[in-house]
């Protein structure tokens, strides 16, 4: 029986953070992989590949909607859907190989393939073999969650996964979810040539986000024809010849709707099933999650967890982060946290969401009160200058001492201008420091200083490069 100091079950970002901090300390350690491929959602059916095709989405609906008077838009025959999946896959199949594979062989740590069960405290079984190791981290991650929906047993639907891969570009397809992998299968496919309708059971898309971002999103969305309907009461799934039908109401109005194809982006369920968990000690919420402290600690004193099966937050950099500080808490003895607040998000639609900190009514929920203001991304010279003036800032600051505590923005570039703002919030500057910063002229990221300056002048009035 082989003995290890560690083990990491997953393959994923966590998993793999969580062993080069082992290799980084000399501990003998292991990975078990089991379900996805090595490499885990991210680089298989999640953030890699889909951004992809989000790319390639991009770069066909640009050539046929140019911004400028000057270019003339490209006909559509261009596109082919089979060869943007199979591109898709090369550069998967690369960046498996390269980012995961290699490594694992560079810092010797053996991958086992496997689904791995505890079949006590200390030992798990894999593949016919039996491991011990005085530590474990549990990196198993998340697959998509199928809500009960009357009729869902019966009928042909698909996920973000099978999305990934379809064979043939649908005619039609409708999107139940809109959440971040709803909107971007939503806007890619619409992108492709698809007729898109997207259904989403809460009062707004995003229903996470600010309201402002997620009301100007669906507008941007919307003028690309996809049709969404938010308040929808999903009452039965069914299926006729080659299309899908939704039943659905919207308040006391009964909808019906067809597509060729099914998409259900309705959230992630944990991978911590049938693992032996009760025979380790370790304990899950009622939805399957493991239970952990602010260490990333399990139940059991010798296990921790990391990635999308705590379900902190569903973020790839968030699993790496975990998985890295988990192995150093399981091995050093330390006890470092993560400050969820600091943690970016993005949504990789055109223009894209990103958000760092704490939204409004979470601070009148904290501080029972608010200091807020949004910025249209039209009042951002470099926005006007190419033609991108869709989306908005909003910016939540202590009202006493003007900290920064949240921002939220649905922009061109959203997801790289964040990063501003989150330094802003991680190292709790103020208003002050951000105008007191010079910044490049002319540029998107001038978007942060602007939202900062509108606490205490009318942006509209003020010229290019005042302070």
């Amino acid at each position: 029986m082989a003995k290890y100091d560690i083990i990491m079950i997953g393959g994923g970002a966590g998993g793999f953070a969580a062993a080069i901090k082992a290799s980084e300390l000399g501990a003998k350690a292991v990975i078990i992989n089991g379900g996805l491929p090595i490499g885990g959602t991210c680089v298989n059916v999640g953030c890699v590949p889909s951004k992809i095709l989000l790319e390639v989405g991009s770069e066909l609906y640009n050539s046929q909607h140019p911004r400028f008077k000057a270019v003339r838009n490209e006909p559509s025959s261009n596109f082919d859907f089979e060869t943007a999946i199979g591109e898709k896959d090369e550069l998967v199949a690369s960046l498996r190989q390269s980012n995961y594979i290699r490594i694992a062989a560079e810092l010797k740590i053996p991958v086992i393939e496997g689904r791995a069960r505890f079949i006590s405290p200390q030992q798990i079984e894999v593949a016919g073999q039996t491991l011990e190791a005085d530590k474990f981290i549990i990196a198993t991650g998340s697959r998509p969650r199928i809500l009960p929906f009357k009729g869902v047993d019966k009928v042909t639907y698909i996920t973000n996964r099978e999305a990934l891969s379809l064979s043939r570009l649908p005619e039609s397809m409708i999107v139940i979810g809109a959440g971040p992998i709803g909107l971007e299968f939503a806007q890619m496919y619409a992108r492709f040539g698809t007729k898109v309708t997207v259904l989403e059971k809460e009062k707004q898309i995003l229903p996470l986000a600010e309201p402002e971002i997620a009301n100007e999103l669906q507008r941007c969305l919307e003028e690309e024809g996809i049709e969404i309907h938010t308040g929808v009461d999903i009452e039965e799934l069914g299926e006729a010849g080659n299309l899908k039908i939704v039943t659905a109401r919207i308040g006391k109005k009964p909808i019906s709707v067809r597509g060729e194809q099914l998409l259900l982006a309705t959230g992630v369920a944990p991978n911590s099933n049938d693992m032996g968990l009760e025979l380790a000690g370790v304990k899950v919420s009622q939805r399957g999650f493991i239970e952990v402290d602010e260490n990333l600690r399990t139940s059991a004193p010798h296990i921790w967890a990391a990635g999308d099966v705590v379900g902190k937050t569903f973020l790839e950099t968030v699993a790496a982060k975990e998985g890295y500080i988990a192995a150093g808490n399981a091995l050093e003895g330390t006890k470092k946290a993560i400050d969820y607040d600091s943690v970016p998000k993005a949504v990789f639609t055109d223009p894209q969401v990103a958000s760092v900190g704490i939204t409004e009514e979470e601070e009148m929920r904290r501080l029972n009160t608010c200091a807020c203001r949004t910025l249209e991304i039209a009042l951002v010279p470099k926005a006007m200058a190419i033609k991108e003036t869709r989306g908005l800032v909003k910016m939540a600051i202590h009202p006493e001492t003007q900290v920064i505590l949240g921002v939220h923005m649905v922009a061109p570039m959203a997801a790289d201008l964040i990063h501003e703002a989150t330094l802003a919030v991680k190292y709790k500057l103020t208003i002050d420091d951000i105008v007191d910063t010079v910044h490049v002229f002319p540029t998107m990221s001038e978007a942060i200083k602007r939202v900062a300056q509108s606490f205490k002048r009318d942006i509209a009035t003020m010229s290019c490069c005042v302070e």
